[in-house]
């Protein structure tokens, strides 16, 4: 048994992608760092271990979630640890490169690694002068490194440079070191896929294609290369946490609405999203809702689609938890939920209000029409549909509002499951484009029902 076996415990929001880490520090006291404003796992595990969290420690100022470090603070007194130079606008220690902060018996020391965001640090966590392992946030992730196209086009290359640096930093510390990142598998901040979370410098040191860059430039093009899009609250986030999340008291309520209620929402401006699954909002939907399944991903495509100045009215299935979407509407920073739907669906057609259909077919029952495939470029790369086309979800608004009726009548809208193409149907249901049937299931499973093999990468501009 290890440091991290007795005394780390990982916290990994699987939607997100992102790991955040509590630490028993011996005493009755834990360091949690790269807490997200929703701490419901985090204050489960450390009541179940008999801790109380008196060091809060951000690497960096986060784009992807609201911190909740602040939080921390008020909840249980935690001390916030954090880089000196993000300029952050509430209490905090501010931290620079090669200081210390005695933790009661063990250490952490910050180490300057900019290049995810300017004022990047990663902490090594010490026992005397043994080093037990490194928190690394978006500089030195599982075979990759964080993405430095946050800040804009024009510091991508320099903070790209700031990262070779930074890689190379960490890479002389000791093989047999842990590496503790945030960003993981499933993050927008250009994580690979894969299963690991956590590994060694040692291990990034034969498996990490950026550590094995033969100089600067050739690291340089190889990360700006693996950069794909990011959801568009990636933009707002990095300030509102540099200014601090609002303390919560509580769960913020989702209050049950009525159909008048909802109407005048609507008519006011608000927008209805379906959590339900997909099959059941392709059953019946209200008019114009936007379908996106309470899932792990719910927060990411609620902040890629929907703007968070707009009040949400929420149509929930009879077994889903309203405290589940305050959540991860709240932890990336939209507070503007207007309620539930009282009585869902049953409800809203028993007071006559119409519902519109979406059909959703099996790969066998898809007709051979056009394909449309919402997934992420990287993944269409990987294996889509021979002549299909590629308009990436979080771009298909813009794009369907233009495109003539004719363009996609008939279409088949898929993704990898059939999630995202069901949110896709919504969009272009609400841009005149009805005629759309959604594929449940992939590309795999549509080209063997129609005997057709995968193709692989981009032919030409897929868009």
């Amino acid at each position: 048994m290890g440091f991290a076996d007795d005394h780390l415990t990982p916290l990994v929001d699987e939607g997100l992608g992102n790991s955040a880490y509590l630490v028993d520090l011996g005493d009755g006291r834990a360091l949690a760092v790269d807490a997200g404003r929703d701490l419901r796992a985090l204050h489960t595990a450390a009541q179940r271990l008999g801790l109380t969290v008196a060091f809060a420690a951000d690497t960096h100022l986060h784009a992807d979630f609201l911190s909740g470090a602040v939080q921390l603070g008020h909840d249980t007194g935690a001390t916030v640890l954090a880089s000196a130079a993000g300029h952050r606008a509430f209490p905090h220690r501010g931290l620079a490169d090669g200081d210390e902060v005695d933790l009661g018996g063990l250490t952490l020391r910050a180490l300057a690694t900019p290049g995810h965001t300017d004022e990047h640090l990663a902490f090594l966590l010490l026992d005397g002068g043994r080093e037990l392992g490194v928190f690394t946030g978006g500089s030195l992730i599982v075979n990759s490194a964080a993405r430095t196209d946050l800040l804009g086009a024009d510091r991508t290359e320099a903070l790209a440079r700031a990262q070779y640096r930074s890689l190379r930093y960490l890479a002389t510390l000791p093989d047999r070191l842990a590496v503790w990142p945030t960003h993981g598998a499933g993050s927008f901040c250009s994580a690979p896929p894969g299963t690991e979370r956590t590994t060694t410098i040692g291990a990034q040191k034969q498996a990490n294609p950026l550590l094995a860059a033969p100089d600067e430039d050739t690291f340089v093009r190889r990360l700006v290369a693996s950069l794909g899009s990011y959801p568009a609250y990636f933009d707002r986030l990095t300030e509102r946490n540099r200014r601090g999340p609002a303390v919560l008291t509580g769960t913020p309520p989702l209050p049950a609405l009525g159909t008048g209620q909802v109407e005048a929402l609507l008519a006011d401006g608000g927008e209805v999203v379906d959590v339900r699954p997909a099959a059941d909002y392709a059953a019946g939907h209200i008019p114009g809702a936007l379908s996106i399944p309470l899932r792990g991903q719910f927060a990411t495509w609620l902040g890629w689609l929907l703007p968070d100045t707009t009040p949400l009215v929420f149509v929930m299935g009879e077994d889903q938890d309203p405290d589940e979407i305050i959540w991860q509407a709240y932890k990336i920073g939209y507070e503007r939920p207007a309620g539930r739907l009282a009585g869902g669906m049953p409800a809203w057609l028993a007071d006559g209000h119409p519902q519109t259909t979406i059909a959703f077919v099996t790969a066998g029952q898809a007709p051979a029409g056009p394909y449309l495939d919402v997934r992420q470029q990287a993944e269409y790369a990987a294996g889509h549909v021979p002549g299909a086309l590629n308009i990436e979800l979080g771009d298909l608004a813009a794009t369907a509002s233009g495109a003539p009726a004719g363009d996609l009548a008939g279409a088949v809208v898929a993704c990898g499951h059939g999630e995202r193409a069901m949110t896709a149907a919504g969009i272009l249901e609400r841009a005149g484009h009805t005629d759309v049937t959604v594929l449940n299931g992939g590309p795999a499973d549509y080209a063997a029902a129609h005997g057709r093999r995968l193709d692989r990468g981009i032919p030409g501009d897929a868009r």
